[in-house]
């Protein structure tokens, strides 16, 4: 025991009523499991298994039972028999979820009544004849609207096909787009256009997919909290000023006067359609096109003064500053002397300490050097006959002896090459595999 702390009174009779177990009393008539069906998340439905696999994760569920009237004749039904849906739910856990809902089917007990017999049904969880959930469906526009998710990818993740995901998501898309409240309370309306092909522009029933370029409009109104809404309000195909004012003038008048600033990029026929329908509204250059415009330009004028201050060069040279220009005078005195290096004409440094006997030895030694890169015998006479003309760096004059440097010369060369054999087995222990040890 801890020195300080006072021991806690222990029950000796404790007597546990109930189980700790979440799923205590599963399986009894009436009892579900409240941590499981707020795990779950679907109201008015409750788990009754759960089932997981490596890739798949299946939830077992059922409605609450009670009194169900007849749709035909309002007469309470009979619970007749049960069958198992499968459902698409949103992944979770990192994995698909399939929900099996055991449906439950009843029978009327009016016998003139023509339903004869009905399977219970739940709006709010899967349209009919559906096979993904409407929360499914939900997630799959939220990854593709917010994510940059295809539809293919959210297929993937769901564990379907492309066509049983574009099949839920279609009717919501398209409810959405027939719903006109989403144009309310626009004050800064902007407009793009946008490339959505690159294919052939015929029109559908010709093999073609039309317009490859649509027009945009999005909400960019900041809200209270300062941030832009930043809202695909709707596409239209056709980038022209009748595309963008026959969308205008199809909102009417309730939304186009409350818009008081539309952005565009630089573009004249928006700017026509915006003159014409949102008279009251300021037409305003969005930024990225405005600095891509001042970049274009500062882009231009220098292309154009490298044009002017240099002379075309041939493909693969780098460019010559034309003498001339005024803007290339400044360096000239570095650029030829730049050019006499490497023809070879400039005097060394010490021609100006009155030694013009050194005036020819670049170019001198360059024809050496050209003659030491050759092999053969035929370079090696070429060699001696050029070594008598090198002049003698200690200001002696030429030697004219030709027999003694012809003698001199393949000798040195021959000590060079036993000197370099002997090097390449000094370094290395040819028994041992590794340096000696001295």
């Amino acid at each position: 025991m801890i020195r300080g702390l006072l021991p806690l009174p222990i029950a000796k009779d404790l007597d546990v009523i109930q189980p700790t177990s979440c799923c205590r009393a599963l399986g009894t008539a009436g009892a579900y499991c409240d941590n499981c069906d707020l795990l779950l998340g679907l109201e008015g439905l409750h788990v009754t298994a759960v089932d997981r696999a490596p890739d798949l994760l299946t939830v077992t569920v059922e409605s609450t039972p009670g009194p169900v009237g007849c749709p035909g004749c309002g007469t309470v039904a009979q619970e007749h028999s049960r069958r198992a849906v499968r459902l698409v739910d949103a992944p979770c856990f990192d994995i698909p979820v399939v929900l099996l809902w055991r449906k439950r089917r009843y029978r009327c007990r009016e016998d003139a009544c023509a339903m004869v017999t009905f399977t219970e049904q739940e709006p709010d969880l899967v349209r009919p004849r559906g096979l993904l959930t409407t929360r499914a469906a939900r997630w799959a526009i939220t990854q593709i609207r917010r994510e940059h998710a295809s539809v293919q990818g959210a297929a993937r993740q769901l564990g379907v096909r492309w066509r049983t995901v574009w099949s839920a998501i279609k009717p919501i898309l398209a409810a959405a787009a027939e719903d006109e409240t989403r144009f309310a309370g626009v004050s800064t309306l902007g407009v793009d256009e946008h490339v959505w092909h690159h294919v052939s522009t015929k029109a559908p029933e010709e093999g073609g997919r039309g317009p490859k370029e649509l027009t945009g409009m999005v909400d960019l109104t900041v809200d209270e909290n300062g941030q832009v809404r930043a809202r695909l309000l709707d596409l239209v195909q056709g980038r022209t000023r009748a595309a963008y004012a026959d969308w205008l003038e199809a909102r009417g008048q309730e939304i186009t006067a409350g818009v008081d600033v539309a952005t565009l990029d630089p573009f004249q026929e928006y700017k026509s359609a915006i003159d014409d329908e949102l008279t009251d509204a300021t037409a305003v250059l969005e930024a990225l096109h405005v600095v891509a415009l001042g970049t274009k330009c500062v882009d231009e004028v220098r292309r154009r003064v490298q044009q002017d201050t240099t002379v075309p060069r041939p493909q693969g040279r780098p460019a010559v500053r034309d003498p001339e220009h005024p803007a290339s005078r400044c360096g000239e005195p570095h650029r030829q002397a730049a050019r006499a290096d490497r023809a070879g004409l400039r005097r060394p440094r010490r021609a100006r300490e009155g030694r013009p006997d050194l005036a020819v030895r670049p170019a001198a030694a360059r024809r050496v050097q050209a003659g030491r890169q050759g092999r053969g015998p035929q370079d090696r006479r070429t060699h001696r006959r050029l070594v008598p003309l090198l002049p003698d760096p200690r200001g002696r004059p030429p030697r004219t002896d030709a027999a003694h440097v012809e003698g001199g010369v393949p000798g040195l060369l021959r000590h060079r090459r036993h000197q370099r054999r002997h090097r390449s087995h000094h370094y290395l222990d040819p028994a041992a595999g590794r340096p000696p040890r001295y």
